[in-house]
């Protein structure tokens, strides 16, 4: 005897009812209590995976600062979290922000992001809104800081953000140890990435 769609309904109530074609039907608990009377302990019934909360999925783009490179020798790189305010971490989820002029630094111990741009928050009203380029505080720990303040102390060595990105629904930031490059360095990276271009196209057109 097959065991029919007893609630169109899935609800927190719902449970799976076995058929006798091996499939499963939804039905409420108290359907499935009345299958067991009928049919005897044979009967069994067990919560949907359909009901379970499912993760969501990081939907939020990757926010970079596209001259760090041209501009830049990186010779390492911290993911440091980032103290934000509510407009800010919605801004940053829409991929409102430019890190092209921002930079940042050790001050009294604490590792600060300066001069990044991320825009207002469309939807708040001013008052809840964020002032775009204030300065914003960078989670780090005690000893990386102080590694960065090392390296950040030599001639020429400035630390960069590199990306703004969302993990674990927490936004982060990556910084990086950059060293400016000379003209002829920068003239050389253009050089490889206009050979790397041409190799891609030529790769594409052979197959």
């Amino acid at each position: 005897m097959e065991v029919r769609l007893l609630s169109a309904a899935i609800s927190l109530d719902a449970v799976q009812i076995p058929a006798s074609n091996g499939d499963f039907c939804f039905g409420t608990r108290a359907a499935a209590a009345a299958g067991r009377a009928w049919f005897g302990d044979s009967f069994a019934a067990t919560i949907p995976a359909a009901v379970a909360k499912q993760p969501s999925k990081n939907l939020s783009p990757r926010i970079e600062n596209r001259r760090a490179f041209h501009d830049y020798f990186i010779s390492a790189k911290l993911e440091c979290g980032m103290a934000l305010v509510g407009s800010e971490v919605k801004s940053l989820r829409d991929g409102k922000a430019q890190l092209n002029e921002s930079f940042a630094r050790v001050e009294r111990g604490e590792l600060i992001l300066h001069n990044a741009h991320i825009d207002p928050y469309a939807k708040a009203a001013i008052v809840y809104n964020h002032e775009p380029r204030r300065e914003r505080k960078l989670l780090a720990k005690k000893r990386e800081i102080r590694k960065l303040e090392a390296e950040s102390q030599q001639r020429g060595v400035t630390l960069i953000p590199l990306a703004i990105y969302f993990k674990d629904g927490r936004a982060k930031v990556e910084i990086g140890v950059a060293r400016g490059k000379q003209q002829h360095d920068k003239r050389e990276t253009i050089k490889r990435k206009e050979a790397e271009r041409e190799l891609r196209r030529a790769t594409m057109q052979r197959r």
